[in-house]
């Protein structure tokens, strides 16, 4: 029998490894960041190995804190992130010197397998998680025979490691049935401080030309073919049919910026927001449409429904989860393009249906404390400790290192 327990003074060694982290503007970066928040916060010793992003990108050291940067390329059509080259040689030699308790793999490019060789190499506990659909990307792409390549090799990366972590309970059962081992929930949280219905800023929407009973349509997010964004435009030039002075506002920045903007002149685009200043444009917002397909989980869903926003998404990820359909917000069949329009037509015509869902767009997001998932992830990590303890590393030497100490 397994031994179990709660480990209350045994501190962790946590080396991440990442693609993407704070202050990097997306989903993954933002639910890392406050991972390693919350470890940092109860003592833990937390090391983050990641692409270098730019010449004054400098590795931050502290008590309890360490970076490594690697060497990477950018990402085309993404050009704000690197995906990491190889480097096993570099981390056997830097995990030989300071060896975690436990390596965490989020993204799952050369760098991540590099991590994975070099953590077995070492006989260290490995865990990774599941963010991003890349076998959806590719078909969005044009790269769609590469889907089954694709999903094979994420089938093979993951159950390399001890445990998957996703987002949700129902992206658990999809990946189980697919033949990942080990999948486990990790969910994530809300900052329900920051993203409220109070933060409506009626200046902010006079800058819009957004009269006090005019309805604002939102979107926030990469905008990117990914995201299924011409959808969004579709569906405001129906509303504008029966609501003609609905405004459209997009808060984000991506490479169908200038197409969204020819072929929708009068939206307005408030590029990339952060803290206050997103809370205020998502609370300022009455409708938020989320059109995209791809997503593991989608964190603009929950913090729109706190922002008191009235929600139009497709059955999936988090609005699965977070919306009772004409409650607090509208569910539309996957893939049905068409009924998101007739719903988003609905959502913004019908004043008591969207002031109904406004009003109850918040209830189920009391619950999604940060703080209690990241004690959660405690638990998993002391539990996998317990199960997979690390046991002393072979007597190995590397071949001659080709890559530099980490900076």
């Amino acid at each position: 029998m397994t031994r179990q327990t709660n480990h209350p003074n045994k501190k962790i060694k946590f080396a991440l490894v990442t693609e993407t982290f704070k202050p990097e503007i997306n989903g993954v970066a933002m639910t890392l960041g406050k991972i390693v928040d919350h470890l940092i916060d109860h003592a833990h010793q937390v090391q983050v190995i990641r692409p270098k992003q730019s010449k004054h990108d400098l590795a931050c050291n502290n008590e309890h804190f360490q970076e490594c940067l690697v060497a990477g390329m950018r990402i085309p059509l993404y050009p704000q992130l690197k995906l990491g080259f190889p480097a096993k040689n570099k981390l056997i030699t830097l995990w030989k010197n300071t060896q975690p308790d436990i390596v965490h793999i989020a993204t799952e490019g050369p760098l991540g397998w590099s991590a994975l060789e070099a953590a077995r190499a070492l006989n260290i506990p490995t865990i990774s998680s599941f963010h991003t659909n890349f076998h959806q990307y590719s078909t969005c792409y044009g790269f769609g025979g590469f889907t089954p390549l694709v999903q094979r090799y994420l089938r093979y990366f993951h159950n390399r490691t001890l445990a998957t972590l996703v987002p949700t309970e129902k992206l658990s059962t999809e990946l189980s049935a697919e033949g990942y081992a080990n999948v486990s929930v990790m969910a994530r949280g809300i900052d329900t401080q920051l993203f409220h219905h109070s933060k409506r800023c009626p200046n902010l929407r006079a800058s819009w030309n957004a009269e006090q009973h005019d309805v604002v349509v939102l979107y926030v997010g990469r905008l990117a073919k990914e995201k299924n964004i011409n959808l969004v435009i579709r569906a405001f030039e129906q509303i504008k049919s029966n609501t003609p002075n609905a405004k459209l506002v997009f808060v984000g920045d991506g490479p169908l910026q200038k197409e969204l903007k020819s072929n929708c002149p009068e939206a307005i685009f408030a590029g990339n927001q952060q803290g206050e200043a997103l809370a205020k444009h998502y609370a300022s917002g009455d409708v938020f449409l989320f059109p995209s397909m791809t997503e593991t989980y989608g964190n603009v869903v929950p913090e729109a429904l706190a922002s008191g926003l009235a929600v139009v998404a497709f059955n999936a990820a988090a609005a699965a989860q977070l919306i009772s359909h004409r409650k607090n917000g509208m569910l539309i069949d996957f893939g049905n393009e068409n009924a998101f329009v007739t719903a988003a037509q609905e959502m913004t015509n019908n004043k008591a249906l969207r002031s109904q869902c406004r009003t109850n767009a918040h209830q189920k997001i009391q619950q999604l404390s940060w703080h209690a998932v990241g004690n959660s992830l405690e638990q998993n990590l002391y539990r996998l400790l317990d199960q997979h303890p690390p046991i002393s590393a072979k007597k190995h030497k590397p071949r001659a290192l080709h890559t530099r100490a980490c900076t």
